[in-house]
């Protein structure tokens, strides 16, 4: 469902294209084998401590992959007119809302 009637920021596009961006390089930087991910010291005394940052790594990694889901979904809203109506019952969500979330997927009465 399109929403003729409300207009989309110019700005929040760049701004979540400018988000996009950051998660990749976030995640690009902490998962091994890209080059720019931590490096662990092989001779590290504490192989255990070298196993718990790489965890949380990974968890880290993951996070920002979820938030990057969001983005492209809110990108993706954009470009097929669907941007800024809830999920569950259609109705627009809140300028206000979606300007302190602009990823948000569900209006105040459905999040």
């Amino acid at each position: 469902m399109a929403v003729p009637d409300r207009t989309i920021d110019p700005t929040l596009r760049g701004a979540l294209i400018e988000e996009r961006d950051r998660l990749l390089a976030q995640i690009a930087s902490l998962e091994p084998g890209h080059g720019t991910s931590p490096d662990f010291d092989d001779n590290f005394a504490d192989s255990g401590q070298v196993a718990a940052e790489q965890g949380e790594n990974q968890v880290l990694a993951g996070q920002f992959r979820n938030e990057l889901e969001d983005v492209e979904r809110a990108l993706t809203k954009i470009e097929d007119g669907t941007y800024g109506v809830c999920e569950t019952c259609g109705k627009p969500i809140n300028p206000a809302r979606l300007e302190a979330i602009p990823t948000a997927r569900f209006c105040i009465d459905h999040a």
